[in-house]
């Protein structure tokens, strides 16, 4: 038997093996590029005698050795003779839970009665026999003298080898000038927190105790909650593609297109919340991808089960037969009709053609007939019938009950031979809405994202998958070439999950008063965390390795061995983390045995056949992915691809099998599969999970955006979004997913990477000293005392390098990402504004979902906006969130005019320690600004602000005239009178 982490070719896949003396095969000494025997014969045979890798030349005695040396074991019984022998009668039968529609044999038998999968094992054999006896025919042939010179086969073949040489991509790091000096601060500013926490600590303020105590928690807090966020930006790179290349390579004139294909997901559930209109146009622009269409399948998953979204999307298809030759004619960008047409540019620009005005016009045209029937559909949606909705062969629809319905599959564009007005094929646009029963937990998003893997699987079986929101839509018809450049690459492909796009926004305002573009996160933090592991999975426009979705490690995942376990716990000795370890170690072993049945089975020969039994019957893969033949065989396709013996209907009724409520009931759906369950934040579990079992991801920004959506732009609905991030956090902080304890029996997850995600869990428990943090200078002003001593020349310059460091810290960070100093501004305001509000009420929401249950949620109200651009940006939308940044507004106003009062009253000497006070104040005053703004703002009225402002200056002001103080002591009658008796009157 191969043993696990055994080196494996890179080229086709098998194992390197062993020299006839024992020792392992090594072809280039160089650089230990991996190469079996086979491989480096038949690049021997075709005239190449240079390294892949390294393009140094082989050992010419590297081939001397004993060629025909193979392996014990041809008398081994083989697996497929297992597989075929006849089953018991019980076996294979398991009892289902179905409705009447979704009701389908899922033991899909050809017509020898044989399961599918199984014959897959078989057609493997033969091609592997085919294998062995053309490797054997080139060994003879290699012996006879070539009828062509050597070196004119040398000269022949060396396009296509140059060719093959190139890179699809490159790692371009950053300069050594921006990335030296960033090091160098960030570790300077380390040493002066070090400096700054032994002088806070050694000098307490004994008149104020507990703001100081107070103080220097939230600082130290925060100091730790910096480590966590820098050090994973520790090496950010910059990555380029050569999409040229992947054309050159995989789409050579006159051979098939050698492209992977591509299934993409798009999710709905409320059309009335997310109009059709926005998912008709995220769809048409996937339809009309600059990438072959036979390589193209569209799945839509209505999880509302609504008429509208089905009949929406039968008008889609309808129109795609349109738009789609319209924009791969001109080449057009973006492919989404509705921002094509709205764009403020010269479309006459680089179009040469004669014909493309009038076409573009009646384009137009037919669009905004298609707005108008789509939106007639929306109108006629707003009021339900009483009898419920009922389709046009007068049958009720199945949905009318959206939480007690079959599940639904609907090909409109595919196997029905559409095409479009041109004559050409169309890409597949399938409709899905998974089954809903009482009493089954549906777990949201991620069961829907799951219900779609498994429908793909059956019908199309795409090696990759692209998920996209409902709102997000192709912006670069190349963008799945970006991401092939990557993941089609064999340097590079073959431990890399998932390739995350940057996520960009249409329709917010220029100065992004409330951060949506997210631009510090998207192109500071990522393309730190490209340089480590691999960016975190946020949710849309993120292209995924299927294989790495069913739960398997990357082909070179490293050797599980007892060392690698036992120093991973030496920092830990206490025994429940040995406990933890040891499961850890136990279910990665356990999935060790299934990569093993599925990267593995070149060497099927060598397991005996109690291992060939454990690995490869079919109850294991049920027990792993559930009831379904069908789909069990397309876990054995690592190239993708259905099966060519069964029909489109059967596939149809297979599928609707596997979109019940029941299937995932007693597997590893949601918990090793797909996308995980247990958060609402999904994306990042599920990203993180993928990390632990080994794989790397990769982050893409091509020149122009690849996919672009839309924003909450106002103040309440952002505010909102942030809470349920936040929420999600919280939720896998107190799940057993925490990145604190989990996946540490293997050493996968590099450590940066952990800090990334310990990061992206714990933020939300920042609100807690930030609240406190901005109630201190309030309250200082208010009582007069100060959590400062009386500052010496040492306290001065560790204050001043400390402020220094900072502020080079994010001089650095604009240089070397290109980050404008606005968007970083914009970035800490909103840090400050989430962190009072927002991550507040996620943290006290997931401790009472865990400790009493109970489901907290905080309603919005509206209140109407100006019918204006932007005109959302200034919607005030009333909810409880909103409560406690502006009691920190009032609280710091209050305590400015405080602080000016006392000062007055006391005399100059009060003056300069009132400066400290009051620039605390307004830091906190500063950084709410823009939440203030969004409370009292509009666009074209913007008095009550000024107001405001102006309320407060005219109160320091006649403080400052009349002279009164309200907030000293009286002074006691009693003490008058003795000071008067003293005085001889």
């Amino acid at each position: 038997m191969m043993e696990p982490g055994a080196p494996v070719c890179n080229t086709c896949g098998e194992a390197v093996g062993l020299k006839p003396n024992g020792e392992l095969f090594v072809a280039c000494h160089d650089c230990n590029f991996p190469m079996c025997r086979s491989c480096v014969e038949y690049e021997a045979k075709e005239g190449r005698k240079v390294c892949l890798r390294c393009s140094s030349p082989y050992d010419e005695h590297l081939l001397d050795d004993d060629a025909d040396q193979k392996p014990p074991g041809s008398s081994q019984p083989t697996m497929a003779a297992h597989l075929s022998d006849p089953q018991p009668k019980d076996v294979g039968i398991h009892a289902r839970h179905v409705s009447t529609v979704s009701t389908i044999d899922s033991e899909m038998n050809d017509e020898s009665g044989n399961p599918i999968w199984k014959n897959r094992v078989e057609s493997w054999k033969d091609k592997k026999n085919n294998k062995k006896k053309k490797v054997a025919k080139n060994n003879k042939t290699e012996q006879a003298p070539a009828e062509i010179p050597h070196e004119q086969q040398m000269e022949d073949k060396q396009p296509g080898d140059a060719l093959m040489q190139q890179p699809l991509s490159e790692i371009v790091p950053m300069s050594r000038n921006k990335l030296t000096p960033y090091r160098a601060v960030i570790i300077m500013r380390l040493v002066i927190l070090g400096l700054f926490f032994h002088y806070r600590i050694m000098n307490p303020v004994d008149s104020a105790f507990g703001l100081w105590l107070t103080s220097v928690i939230c600082e130290i807090w925060f100091a730790f909650s910096w480590v966590l966020d820098q050090f994973p930006k520790w090496s950010p790179i910059n990555r380029v593609t050569y999409l040229d290349t992947l054309s050159a390579r995989f789409e050579r004139p006159g051979e098939p297109c050698e492209l992977a294909p591509v299934d993409f997901f798009v999710s709905t559930v409320d059309p009335l919340k997310e109009p059709p209109l926005i998912t008709a146009n995220t769809v048409l622009s996937i339809l009309a991808l600059d990438y072959p269409v036979e390589k193209v399948s569209c799945y839509v998953s209505d999880d509302g089960a609504a008429m509208l979204s089905f009949e929406s999307l039968a008008e889609t298809s309808e129109f795609a037969r349109k738009w789609v030759p319209f924009c791969k004619k001109y080449a057009i960008e973006p492919r989404a009709p509705e921002f094509y047409f709205s764009q403020k540019i010269d479309y006459l620009k680089d179009k040469v053609q004669p014909s493309f005005v009038k076409e573009r016009r009646a384009m137009k045209r037919d669009y905004e007939e298609y707005k108008i029937r789509v939106n007639a559909m929306v109108a006629r949606a707003q009021k339900t019938p009483e009898e419920g909705w009922t389709m046009q062969d007068g049958t009720p629809w199945p949905g009318n009950n959206t939480r007690d319905h079959p599940g639904m599959v609907q090909v409109f564009l595919g196997n029905t031979g559409a095409r479009d007005m041109d004559g050409n094929e169309l890409p597949r646009l399938i409709y899905v809405s998974r089954e809903k029963r009482p009493g089954y937990q549906h777990h949201k998003k991620a069961g829907a994202e799951n219900a779609l893997v498994r429908v793909s699987a059956v019908l199309t079986n795409a090696p990759y998958i692209l998920n996209l929101d409902c709102d997000h839509y192709v912006n670069n018809s190349k963008a799945v070439r970006e991401a092939m450049c990557f993941l089609m690459d064999p340097q590079v492909g073959r431990d890399v999950c998932y390739v995350q796009f940057p996520q960009r926004f249409d329709g917010i305002d220029k100065s992004d008063r409330y951060a949506n573009r997210n631009i510090v996160f998207f192109d500071v933090n990522m393309k730190g965390l490209d340089g480590i592991q691999g960016p975190v999975y946020v949710g849309t426009g993120c292209v995924f390795n299927r294989q790495a979705l069913y739960g398997y490690g990357p082909p070179s995942m490293p050797t599980l061995t007892k060392t690698s376990s036992s120093s991973s716990c030496s920092c830990c000795p206490s025994k429940k983390k040995a406990e933890l370890d040891a499961s850890e170690l136990y279910k990665d072993a356990k999935r060790e045995e299934l990569n093993a049945a599925i990267f593995n089975l070149h060497e099927i020969d060598n397991y005996d056949e109690y291992e060939r039994s454990m690995l490869m019957s079919q109850r294991s893969f049920e027990k792993t992915f559930g009831l379904s033949s069908v789909f069990i065989e397309s876990t054995l396709m690592e190239n993708g691809g259905v099966p060519e013996s069964v029909n489109s209907s059967t596939l149809i009724k297979e599928a609707i099998h596997v979109i019940s409520c029941s299937y995932e009931e007693k597997t590893e759906w949601g918990k090793e599969i797909g996308w995980i369950y247990g958060s609402v934040t999904e994306d990042i579990l599920t990203g993180f999970k993928m990390h632990c079992r080994g794989w790397r991801s990769i982050y893409c920004m091509p020149p122009r955006p690849a996919f672009k959506g839309s924003a909450p732009i106002n103040l309440s609905d952002r505010l909102h979004q942030v809470l349920r991030w936040a929420l999600g956090s919280v939720e896998i902080f107190l799940s057993r997913h925490c990145p604190l304890w989990y996946g540490f029996g293997g050493g996968r997850l590099r450590w940066l990477q952990r800090l990334a995600y310990i990061n992206t869990i714990v933020y939300p428990f920042t609100s807690l000293p930030l609240i406190a943090y901005c109630l201190i200078p309030a309250i200082c002003l208010l009582t007069g005392k100060f959590i400062i001593p009386t500052l010496s020349n040492l306290a001065s310059v560790l204050f001043l390098g400390l402020f220094m460091s900072i502020i080079l810290t994010a001089v650095l960070e604009l240089r070397w990402s290109g980050v404008s100093i606005e968007d970083l501004w914009r970035n800490e305001q909103f840090w400050v504004i989430g962190g009072v509000s927002a991550h507040l009420f996620a943290v006290f929401q997931g401790f009472l979902k865990m400790l009493a249950g109970i489901d907290t949620n905080f309603t919005v109200t509206t209140k109407a906006a100006e019918d204006a651009e932007f005109g959302e940006l200034y919607m005030v939308k009333w909810t409880t969130v909103l409560i406690p940044p502006t009691t920190l507004l009032i609280v710091n106003i209050v305590g400015v005019v405080a602080g000016f009062s006392d000062a007055l009253n006391k005399g100059y000497e009060a003056w300069g320690p009132l400066f400290g006070k009051v620039f605390f104040a307004f830091w906190v005053i500063l950084h709410l600004y823009p939440f203030l703004k969004g409370l009292m703002g509009r666009q074209n009225r913007t008095p009550t602000i000024v107001v405001l402002w102006s309320v407060l200056l005219a109160s320091v002001f006649s403080l400052v005239w009349v002279k009164i103080n309200p907030f000293v002591n009286k002074v006691d009658s009693m003490e008058i009178a003795g000071t008067c008796i003293s005085i001889d009157c």
